[in-house]
């Protein structure tokens, strides 16, 4: 049975929003200094531009280490901040960028995102990952080399909980008997997503997921990872139905006046839409953007620009 979120032959474009973590790598300097207010605006705005859904991403806790040198300890707890978010939007979806499911029991974890999707109408995504900061799973008391196999429980355990009030698992981590949750979602079908690019992540979207987020995969490296997903998928579940993402280089809608950084994609809206259209090309569904700003201001005049000029001539 398909979870797609996505009318089949079209798109549907989303955001990781920013302030929610302060990761070196991506955040702009401004959002240390944002507010709850500007996490809201951004989202509602988004909203109002045509996103169909917004993300937050997670992590417990960051070591001061080499490893996590590019990291901050800001990270919003992702359950905490959609249910927040729903409260204040009506129809955008939210979805976890990623969730890294082996840090709970999949039960809590279940819980979770059954109380939010019934409080939110049901917009939730349940975009997962299997983590890679070691020293976090060990402050967690969790093997770090287990991490794939947990997740691979967690999603099973999760889809069944997802699928019917009460429900049982018996794995390697996880066990217990029949037991029930809820209140029960609002959608007919909580959409489970997988995130990463390595070959277990690509074959975890293919045996378990509804979709695939794939996270910074450079654009030449699109075709030869899909391909993995779709081969495997025909292999084991030929009869699923994905939503398959991807994300393209940081935006900036116009001609930037100021160094947005290499690599970037900018020019006016037809050039910039004529680069993503490739998204047909390589038979995605799902559009990630990520834009440039100096502050708040210009971030939320990108989120317009992007749904007022650039999305409307992606429409096939």
């Amino acid at each position: 049975m398909s979870s797609s979120i996505v009318t089949e032959g079209s798109l549907i474009y989303g955001v990781q929003l920013p302030i929610q973590t302060l990761t070196a790598s991506k955040a702009e300097a401004w959002e240390a200094s944002a507010s709850v207010a500007d996490l809201v605006s951004l989202a509602r705005l988004a909203e109002a531009s045509g996103f169909g859904f917004v993300g937050v991403c997670d992590h417990v806790a960051v070591p001061d280490n080499d490893y996590a040198r590019h990291l901050t300890p800001t990270w919003y707890d992702p359950i905490a901040t959609m249910g927040f978010l729903a409260a204040h939007t009506s129809t955008i979806r939210l979805i976890t960028t990623v969730y890294i499911a082996a840090y709970r029991h999949p039960l809590v974890a279940a819980k979770s995102f059954l109380t939010l999707d019934h409080l939110s109408g049901g917009r939730v995504v349940v975009g997962v990952g299997a983590g890679h900061i070691r020293a976090e799973f060990e402050a967690l008391g969790i093997d770090f080399a287990t991490r794939g196999e947990r997740t691979n429980e967690c999603i099973d355990a999760l889809r069944a909980a997802f699928t019917d009030t009460y429900s049982k698992f018996s794995g390697t981590f996880f066990a217990y008997d029949e037991i029930g949750l809820a209140p029960r979602p609002a959608q007919e079908h909580i959409p489970i997503w997988v995130g990463g690019s390595s070959k277990p992540a690509l074959r975890r979207v293919a045996e378990r997921g509804d979709g695939w987020i794939p996270q910074g995969t450079p654009r030449a490296q699109m075709p030869a990872c899909l391909d993995y997903i779709r081969t495997h998928r025909d292999n084991v579940r030929p009869d699923a139905t994905l939503d398959l993402g991807w994300m393209p280089e940081w935006l900036y809608v116009g001609t930037p006046i100021w160094d947005v950084g290499p690599g970037r994609l900018t020019g006016p809206p037809d050039q910039i839409a004529e680069s993503l259209r490739e998204i047909y090309e390589l038979g995605c569904n799902v559009l990630y953007v990520h834009f440039r700003s100096r502050d708040r201001a210009e971030y939320a005049d990108q989120l317009a620009a992007f749904g007022r000029d650039v999305a409307p001539l992606l429409v096939r």
